[in-house]
């Protein structure tokens, strides 16, 4: 019973090392050459949480939903143009 205490132990302190090197750096930092572009991701190839009828990546129900982002490059967002309109750096309501 001894050994079983001190495997759960070791594994207990192994996982607790883990998640203090995973809280010391971002795990899906953004990077600083991209911003967000709401509206402007075909269904489905969204990157990532964007609100109401999506989870993560890939969850976009339809073609430019304005509540779904496409990381693209740094200022070229508002210049997306769609058949629903332009990019947009904050969500698009409606």
């Amino acid at each position: 019973m001894l050994a079983k205490t001190h495997l759960t132990a070791a594994m207990l302190a192994g996982s607790l090392a883990t998640a203090l090197v995973m809280i010391g750096s971002p795990a899906m930092a953004q990077d600083a050459s991209k911003e967000k572009c709401y509206g402007v991701s075909m269904a489905g190839k969204n990157d990532c949480a964007a609100g109401p009828g999506t989870t993560c990546a890939g969850t976009s129900k339809m073609d430019y939903q304005g509540n779904a982002f496409k990381l693209v490059a740094k200022g070229t967002c508002t210049t997306m143009k769609t058949p629903k309109g332009m990019g947009s750096l904050t969500p698009i309501k409606g």
